[in-house]
This record gives C-alpha cells, sequence and structure tokens, in this order.
C-alpha cells in the first residue's frame, strides 16, 4: 500500500492532535482512502522541548525548513505555526516545489488566500484549509461541496470560542466581562493577550474566508467592520434576556442586490432560535441556500482533536484527488478561476433592528424627546421600557426599533448623545 508522507511546520495543540488522530485511526483512515499517512518530519522551533505525544524513532524533528520543502519524499506540508510573513515563506516555497498543502492559517489566508490559491492552481496542487474556521465543524467542505448548487443568501455565525465562552458566562452565571475572561484563560480557552479573540478579529478572519467560498468574491479583511465583545455589559445582557434575547458575537454575510454585506459584531439573538442556545467555547454556523433553505452545523470550534480532525479531512482529501489520474485540485470551490473583488454594500447602508440602551437624567419628558428624535430619523419602536427606582440620579432607557438603516442609527445616537439630559454614551447593538 502506497504511503503519504507528511511534514508538519509546528507540533503545538493541533500537530499534536493530529499525532493522536494518525495513530488511534489508521486503520479507518486506511481504509476510506486505500494509502497509509504518516508523519516524516516534524519543523519545530525547539527540538530540546518535550512532545505531547510520542512520534516514535522513524520521525525527524528539524529546525530548518529546508528539510520540509527540499525533501522529495514528502507529499504534503501541513501548515500549522501560525504567523504570516514566516507561514506564507514556507507555504509558497512548498507550493514552488511540488508540495500539496494543508493549514489551518486563518489568519494569513485572509490576507493572502487569493495569491496562494492561485500558485496552488498553476502548480496543479491542492491548498486545503478545513481547519482555518471553526475547527472541528466542516464548514468549508460544506460550502465548497456539499451546498456547491446552491445561491448562498445568508451566512450567520458563532466562529469564536473564546468570545461565546465569555459571553455565555456572562448570562448564565452573572458574571462581569473582566471576570468571565479571567475564568476563560484559566481554563485554557482565552490566550494571555486575547486581543484577537475579544475584539472579534479572529472572527473577522474567518467570515472572509468563508464568503470566498459562498460567493466567489474577494471580500478584503481591512473592509470588515468589526467590533469586539468588550463593551458588552452585565446589564446588557440583562435586559436583552428580559426581551427575550441573547448576546452573541456574530459573524455575517449576506448578498443584496448583488452586493455583499458583512460585519463582526455583538448582535441579540432571539432565545427561540438554535444560536442563541451555542453555549461555552462552542461555535456555529448557519448558512441559508436557495435550494436547500437553513442549515446548521454546531460543534468544537477549538481543540487538540476537533481541529485536528478537520487537518485530517484535508489529507484524506487530497489522498483521493491522487487517485484519480489527471485530477485537478478546486482550491476555491469555483474552479480555481481568480475570484473577482466584492461589490461592498456600505456598512451605513445596512439595514436590521436595533437595541438603543440610553443613560439619562431621571426627569420629565425624556422617553419622548428621544423618541421624536429618533422619528425625525424614520426609526420605528417596537418596544420601550424605562428602568430606575426613586433613588438614581440617572435611568437606563431601552428601545427596540423595527427595521433601520445603520446610516440612521448613526445620525440618531450622535444627535442623542448631545442632549442636556444624556449621562454617559449610547450603548448600541444590532439585532438579528
Amino acid at each position: 500500500m502506497e504511503t503519504l508522507r507528511l511534514g508538519l511546520a509546528g507540533f503545538g495543540t493541533v500537530g499534536s492532535g493530529l499525532a493522536k488522530i494518525l495513530q488511534e485511526n489508521g486503520e479507518i483512515i486506511r481504509a476510506r482512502t486505500g494509502r497509509s499517512i504518516a508523519i516524516k518530519t516534524v519543523l519545530v522551533r525547539d527540538l530540546a522541548k518535550k512532545r505531547a505525544v510520542d512520534l516514535g524513532p522513524d520521525v525527524r524533528f528539524t529546525a530548518s525548513p529546508d528539510d520540509l520543502v527540499n525533501d522529495p519524499d514528502i507529499d504534503v506540508v501541513v501548515e500549522l505555526m501560525g504567523g504570516i510573513d514566516t507561514a506564507k515563506g514556507l507555504i509558497t516555497r512548498a507550493l514552488s516545489s511540488g508540495k500539496h498543502v494543508v493549514t489551518a492559517n486563518k489568519h494569513l489566508l485572509a490576507l493572502h488566500g487569493p495569491e496562494l490559491s492561485a500558485l496552488a492552481a498553476a502548480r496543479g496542487l491542492g491548498l486545503f484549509y478545513e481547519a482555518s474556521v471553526a475547527g472541528g465543524i466542516p464548514i468549508v467542505q460544506t460550502l465548497r461541496e456539499s451546498l456547491g448548487a446552491n445561491r448562498i443568501e445568508r451566512l450567520v455565525g458563532i466562529m469564536n470560542g473564546t468570545a461565546n465562552y465569555i459571553l455565555s458566562e456572562m448570562t448564565t452565571s452573572h458574571l462581569d466581562f473582566a471576570t468571565a475572561l479571567k475564568q476563560a484563560q484559566d481554563l485554557g480557552y482565552a490566550e494571555a493577550d486575547p486581543t484577537y479573540d475579544i475584539e472579534g478579529l479572529d472572527t473577522a478572519h474567518k467570515l472572509v474566508v468563508l464568503i470566498r467560498l459562498a460567493y466567489g468574491r474577494d471580500f478584503p479583511l481591512s473592509s470588515v467592520p468589526v467590533r469586539g465583545i468588550t463593551q458588552v455589559t452585565p446589564l446588557d445582557i440583562e435586559l436583552a434576556r428580559e426581551f427575550g434575547y441573547r448576546i452573541k458575537l456574530l459573524a455575517q454575510a449576506r448578498e443584496v442586490d448583488g452586493r455583499i454585506e458583512a460585519s463582526v459584531q455583538p448582535t441579540l439573538v432571539k432565545y427561540t432560535f438554535l444560536l442563541a442556545r451555542v453555549g461555552g467555547n462552542f461555535n456555529a454556523v448557519r448558512v441559508e441556500g436557495n435550494a436547500v433553505g437553513p442549515i446548521m452545523l454546531h460543534g468544537q470550534g477549538a481543540g487538540d482533536l476537533p481541529t485536528g480532525s478537520a487537518v485530517m479531512a484535508d489529507i484524506m482529501a487530497i489522498c483521493r484527488g491522487l487517485a484519480v489520474p489527471g485530477w485537478r485540485f478546486d482550491n476555491t470551490g469555483f474552479g480555481n478561476r481568480p475570484l473577482a473583488q466584492a461589490d461592498i454594500l456600505p456598512s451605513d447602508e445596512a439595514v436590521s433592528m436595533h437595541y438603543f440602551r440610553f443613560a439619562v437624567a431621571d426627569r420629565p419628558g425624556v422617553m419622548a424627546s428621544i423618541a421624536h428624535a429618533m422619528a425625525e430619523h424614520g426609526i420605528s419602536i417596537a418596544q420601550a421600557v424605562q428602568k430606575g427606582d426613586m433613588s438614581a440620579t440617572d435611568v437606563p432607557i431601552v428601545f427596540l426599533t423595527h427595521n433601520a438603516r445603520a446610516k440612521a442609527v448613526a445620525e440618531t445616537i450622535r444627535e442623542i448623545d448631545a442632549m442636556s439630559f444624556t449621562v454617559r454614551p449610547t450603548v448600541h447593538f444590532p439585532i438579528l
């Protein structure tokens, strides 16, 4: 039986998970692919470091990328080290050397995916990246293959387990943000520097990758409006709950009259929706296709075995392609054709329902003044409530609206924040 040989770049959490899967599930992998798969060489920074998985005496550890890209016996380079410049250089060299590539590097793909896909296509090679989005959830394959006959009408996802864990703990355990973040770090769900997770940047990287697969167009990362969860307070979580909503960090994309609308931001989700019930560090992606209708994929968004499972799925896909003479790997889902730039819907033209919380002085006529300002900007109120007690010097007033354009919302907030009775800046979130 022919063996497919791997060169791993990085042997941390995901690399260790991949090795465990090969050791434990080798028989079923051989049965499904008709090949044995073996790790030949592992690129690491520290050769003396103790490894979580023993790969045996036949696997070589190296600190030189040349030992991966220049070895004619290595068929696939698996990039699991992260970062941008070094990873891009390694992938470029691997493809140029005739090696297929599997990567979990969503940030690199968000910035340079089309360029790397074009290089792979020119060499007739596979560039696979299932593990780059939502860990063990097979969303890349689903969009590229299973839903290939659909026009994707909308894509909505919870795609960062750290942010979802924090918001879940704030909701169910009534923690404040700082306490929930510290708890996530203690459990290993959040990095020591959690900026990419809590500011929505990690989610934006993943959204850009999915937009290419869903719509066949390139939506630049710099064009995605991104807002993190650091300003979500226990008060807003509790008020949202009273109205029947949960707050989630959502990535969203949809096509509106030929233009693509996309965003990453905290959003109120009706508690009856499945997305609202995705708890802890789990991920979920909901896709609406014009033929299939709505579907949702839910599962572990990170971790050694879930993400290792996604990496292994890509390696197995390469095996199957190699078994077909003359097979051309389709890395984009659109026949490897260069992706056109997306016609982007400006963020101020986006339309949705909205949640407003105004912090105002407790005096007569305030609610009427706010309602009048909203009406002047064409914003229709669906629900309103004033919270407070007799001893309070200021009170929160909450409005939920019908559909309104983001530009009108921004203008309304500026006007109300400038009013004499407004004590603190307005808090605002869209509603799914």
